[in-house]
């Protein structure tokens, strides 16, 4: 049942967080297209957007870059929204290897996946909340552009059951089927239903822990209730209930035989196609395939890879984008793009990678061209697609800017924390001076992060400053997850004082004890010295009281200069909020309440300074009992949204596995 966005919180704005709060809500009444919200990280951007979606009470889908950051926006909002209906919509596989063919070779390698049960039921969940109510806000990754079943048949093909209902029993058995339910009647879970006499179970796709009991009297629903799974224990009575199809691709029966008859004409004319450049083995590859999956979406309604044929299941025209989680909305919806300088790029970038993948698997017969048209939204019609939409982010790029009709500002963080302090050194004799600073932070029990334009520069910095007696360790692209994060552990328990890297800004990721960030080569202007990934590498030092930034340049470049201006402004503005309202960041551990912590939002990652114990083996079975209880580990880290952790136990899997074969190998 749809209701009113209910805010409940015991927090009032902050900061500047209540003129950025009234400037958006306004923007969106006056109908403004696109908004930015310039908001510094730790200055309680999500808290200030639970206020804008209060105030405005539209639909909205909030779209970040990654799952973490995902996973943990969605569990701010449900704090913010505990009466409304808030879901989380990213990529339901743990494990992904797309369907692709390389020619050079003659190697197909076919799509191989393992999908995760609980963001399944998440994803049913977000599709089935935005279609009953407006009260609803979804967390999507840059899934939400990917193709989805049709909201029209998805719609269309529903099951309602309302007490008192004349209707009979096979009636809603074969709906039940027709809507991709499988009978079960000894393994009942999540898409499927079971049969006891005149009692139907029914576990729909989107429930967690509950499940449907429909008793019958005859030709009638005599009762329905909401049941417990697992011992079958009556939960409540209900009135009415909606069931939705089992999976986003289900196809109405009065559209099956024009979807099968134009993936039929589709196929014939590119088998004549291949026939009449030669290719006969290309043609009869295709012409079985396909054959196999027509018989399988007639016989069961489904095939494997049913997506590829997606444009005939819709009904769309060549060309047409695909059906998207957007097309599931109501028109007037707003749409808020978190990190915006990070998630538009990767906005623009999915459709030439899932084209260039697929042109091989067409030209060479293993599917037919409609395949293309099941990909991602082009980025122009993802702009089409979207009405309202607020841009986040410190350091928003300039297609952000240049859309804005608005440009809102969060730059107080309540807790009293300011932007590192910026100073540029001559490039020369940057190392040795480098090191004086270090030896200064060590001395005082703090961290440094040094940053170089090169892998060399990075290695051989780290064994000249290792020779010096130095704790350094060097970070590159090649290290997993699991090593990575026992680095950066490593280096919040004091076990080494300085990380060197190339990119070492990985938004979201904390670590409070850096209070020095050396910038090296800083005037050498590029990707990784531009003015938004200066602001963003100076961003490193922000969670330290004693936060500085060196960059070490011969010459003040554009980006540097846009940099340093921008921080300066920024100090500025916090300095003199800090003098207004009495704020001594030295005392914010103790000194700020608690709850000025909890209204500046938690988009920082925080790895633990907790090792864990390493363990020996001796046996494969000792390993293999480690693996099973580790890959248990990593579904259920994933099912609770920690995907941070679900990468660890993932990577010391592998390890594991190496570890066993070395075993079987000796």
């Amino acid at each position: 049942m749809s209701g009113c966005f209910k805010l409940r919180t015991t927090f009032t704005p902050k900061g500047d967080q209540p003129k950025a709060i009234k400037a958006l809500t306004e923007g969106i009444k006056k109908g403004l297209k696109h908004q930015v919200l310039l908001g510094v990280t730790g200055s309680g951007k999500t808290f200030t957007l639970a206020n804008v979606i209060a105030q405005v009470q539209k639909p909205t889908l909030v779209i970040a870059h990654n799952k973490t950051l995902a996973a943990q926006l969605y569990h701010e909002f449900k704090h913010f929204f505990p009466e409304n209906a808030v879901e989380y919509f990213v990529s339901y596989y743990d494990y992904y290897q797309p369907e692709a063919y390389i020619p050079q070779t003659d190697t197909y390698i076919e799509k191989d996946a393992s999908i995760n049960d609980a963001i399944d039921r998440m994803r049913h969940a977000a599709t089935t909340a935005v279609l009953q109510r407006r009260d609803v806000i979804v967390v999507s990754s840059v899934s939400c552009i990917y193709g989805l079943g049709s909201p029209e048949a998805y719609k269309e093909m529903i099951l309602y059951l309302e007490e008192g209902m004349a209707i009979e029993r096979d009636e809603i058995l074969r709906k039940l089927v027709e809507i991709q339910y499988e009978r079960n009647d000894t393994d009942f879970h999540r898409g499927t239903f079971r049969v006891r006499g005149d009692v139907i179970d029914i576990f729909p796709a989107s429930y967690e822990d509950a499940a449907i009991r429909v008793e019958m009297f005859g030709d009638y629903i005599d009762a329905l209730y909401e049941i417990d799974p697992l011992k079958g224990r009556i939960l409540r009575r209900i009135d009415r209930i909606t069931i939705y199809p089992g999976t986003h691709y289900v196809i109405p029966g009065n559209t099956l035989e024009r979807a099968l008859q134009s993936i039929k004409e589709e196929l014939e004319e590119r088998v004549k196609y291949f026939e009449r450049q030669g290719r006969f083995m290309e043609a009869r590859r295709l012409e079985e395939r396909t054959n196999f999956d027509m018989e399988m979406i007639r016989e069961v309604g489904y095939c494997h890879g049913i997506e590829n044929y997606s444009r005939h299941l819709s009904g769309r025209k060549p060309g047409e984008p695909p059906p998207t989680l957007l097309d599931y909305f109501p028109d007037d919806f707003l749409v808020i793009i978190d990190e915006s300088h990070v998630t538009i790029p990767q906005l623009r970038g999915m459709y030439e990678g899932d084209r260039s993948r697929k042109e091989s698997l067409v030209e060479y017969g293993f599917r037919l061209p409609s395949a293309f048209d099941n990909r991602p939204l082009k980025f122009e019609e993802f702009e089409r697609s979207v009405d309202q939409v607020i841009y986040v982010s410190a350091t928003p790029g300039p297609y952000e800017l240049g859309k804005a009709e608005a440009v809102v500002e969060q730059i107080i963080r309540p807790t009293g924390l300011m932007d590192p302090e910026i100073i540029v050194r001559p490039a020369r004799g940057q190392v040795d001076d480098l090191l004086k600073e270090i030896r200064k932070r060590v001395a005082k029990g703090e961290r440094v992060l040094v940053t170089t334009l090169t892998k060399r520069m990075a290695e051989d910095l780290t064994e000249y400053y290792h020779e010096l007696g130095i704790r350094v360790r060097y970070l590159h692209a090649e290290i997993d997850t699991i090593e990575r994060t026992e680095i950066i552990r490593d280096l919040r328990l004091g076990k080494f004082d300085v990380l060197i890297g190339i990119n070492l800004l990985r938004e979201g990721l904390d670590i409070p004890e850096v209070s020095l960030v050396a910038i090296l080569d800083a005037d050498k202007e590029g990707y990784l010295r531009s003015h938004t990934a200066l602001i963003q590498t100076a961003g490193r030092a922000a969670r330290n009281i004693s936060g500085q930034v060196i960059m070490y340049a011969d010459t003040i470049t554009e980006s540097m200069k846009k940099a340093i201006e921008e921080t300066n402004r920024r100090r500025k503005i916090q300095e003199t909020y800090n003098k207004r309202h009495n704020i001594t960041p030295v005392s914010i551990i103790k000194g700020i309440p608690e709850t000025l912590y909890e209204i500046s939002e938690a988009d920082y990652y925080t790895i633990p300074a907790v090792k864990e114990k390493e363990e020996e083996f001796h046996s494969e079975e000792e390993i293999d009992r480690q693996i099973r209880m580790l890959e248990k580990e990593m579904k259920e880290a994933a099912k609770r949204l920690e995907f941070e952790r679900a990468a660890e136990l993932r990577d010391k899997i592998k390890t594991l596995k190496e570890k066993a074969m070395g075993l079987k190998v000796a």
